[in-house]
């Protein structure tokens, strides 16, 4: 500071030497983030050519012996960005999935709609002409199975990726298929009437089971749950007659009672109570009774009540045999929902997890590492297991169509590939062989230490 000049003066040069410093730096750091986005440009391009002629790529299934990257060398960082550039190649779901659901639906309601139509068939002919004996329950049974078939893909093609909320981003799709319209008050007599209430089930599934996969806070932890058995001295042939046996009334034995408990549970947690690990099956306390009230008693009595009472004008017989008929469709929309289900996270070589996910990378590496996908192909099949064929791809985008998962399957393929980490496919018959195996505990799931 010179004797000639003021304060002020010097601060006013000094502002002025700082502005064309900050210029410079602003020039400088423009120039720093010019190179970072061309950096990010050919990441992405980078990461967009992992996906080209992938229409054309064969996914041959590697050696049994190869040796996939270890949980803790995957770099889950560039995992997740992977996977979420999908989203981006596929694009947000359009009115033809939209229209897919639809086609999936009418599937699902020729079955039903023709099983019941057999029903009356059968007891017409047998008024008419007398048929009975071994050709009536030929007949009978083949209606059972369609009934219990639209039964299973009703609740698996349908509800599911509703519930999910798969399709609310569709432009223009109608309130009813959306996760707040479906099934919800009086709806649900129209859109899902089964053992299971709808909001017991969603929370159980979509909230604790999908976002603490193999985790001890998944409810549907198969070699937790079945400790009972595993742990019991009963006899290995003896464990599998009573798999096959709880096979057949799982919806109301197991999924009704727990969904129930599960939903009970976070209540509890609100209020500060604690917990519960019961299953009231008798309407001899509250939760029992809610239990009767909002999930057996709607359904059986609309199933096995109402639904027979529809052929009274065929006479008493036709009421008994439709009661029949209905009872044997039940256990096999049980068996087909067991085997199409169950085997999705449950053998000796899916992993269990002691830790929750850290990242969403994370979050990610487990849904591929904790499931399995059964043979895909054409819309039949896929529909035939219930579009569960792709648990993969679901447990990565949960909200998603299903018609979105099938285009899906390639791209998280290659991905796989690319960090060796394995992708487990194969038949569903293979599946449920391994399924009980873990819960007669001939196996055990892995672990991955600390994690």
């Amino acid at each position: 500071m010179s004797k000639n000049e003021s304060f002020e003066e010097v601060l006013e040069k000094r502002e002025a030497r700082e502005a064309i410093k900050s210029k410079e730096e602003a020039e400088e750091l423009a120039i720093q983030e010019a190179i970072q986005e061309e950096l990010k440009q050919k990441e992405k391009l980078s990461q967009k050519n992992l996906f080209e002629d992938i229409d054309n790529t064969i996914f041959e299934k590697l050696a049994d012996d190869h040796q996939y990257a270890k949980y803790e060398d995957i770099d889950k960082e560039q995992f997740q960005k992977d996977i979420e550039l999908i989203k981006e190649k596929i694009g947000a779901p359009t009115y033809e999935d939209f229209e897919h659901l639809l086609k999936l639906e009418r599937w699902s309601k020729a079955a039903s709609y023709s099983g019941y139509f057999l029903i009356y068939v059968i007891t017409a002919l047998h008024l008419s002409i007398g048929l009975s004996g071994i050709g009536f329950w030929i007949f009978g049974v083949i209606a059972a199975i369609l009934i219990g078939l639209g039964n299973v893909t009703r609740w698996a093609n349908i509800v599911h990726p509703i519930l999910h909320g798969a399709y609310d981003k569709v432009p223009n799709i109608p309130l009813k298929y959306t996760k707040r319209g479906f099934a919800r008050g009086k709806r649900r007599y129209i859109d899902w009437l089964d053992w299971i209430q709808p909001e017991a089930w969603e929370y159980e599934h979509n909230i604790m089971h999908h976002y603490h996969l193999g985790e001890d806070e998944d409810p549907d932890n198969v070699e937790r749950n079945m400790q009972w058995l595993i742990q019991s001295k009963v006899p290995m042939w003896l464990r599998r007659v009573i798999i096959y046996t709880f096979a057949m009334t799982w919806k109301f034995t197991y999924y009704a009672p727990n969904t129930m408990r599960i939903l009970e549970n976070k209540k509890r947690r609100q209020r500060k109570e604690p917990e519960t690990s019961d299953y009231n099956y008798l309407p001899f306390n509250d939760a029992g009774r809610k239990l009767w009230k909002e999930a057996y008693l709607p359904y059986g009595i609309v199933q096995f009540i109402l639904k027979p009472l529809l052929f009274l004008p065929l006479g008493l017989d036709a009421v008994w045999s439709a009661f029949i008929i209905l009872l044997l469709a039940e256990a096999y929309a049980n068996l087909h929902s067991f085997l199409v289900i169950v085997p999705n996270h449950s053998a000796g070589d899916i992993y269990q997890f002691s830790e929750p996910h850290k990242s969403q990378g994370e979050f990610y590496l487990r849904q591929i590492m904790g499931s399995v996908n059964y043979n895909t192909g054409t819309d039949l099949l896929d529909f035939a297991q219930g579009f569960l064929n792709y648990q993969i791809e679901h447990h990565l985008f949960p909200n998603t169509p299903q018609s979105y998962q099938q285009k899906m399957q390639p791209y998280v393929k290659e991905i796989c590939r690319k960090h060796n980490i394995e992708y487990r496919q194969e038949s569903v018959w293979k599946r449920i062989g391994m399924t009980i195996d873990l819960m007669i505990g001939k196996t055990k799931l892995l672990r991955v230490e600390g994690v």
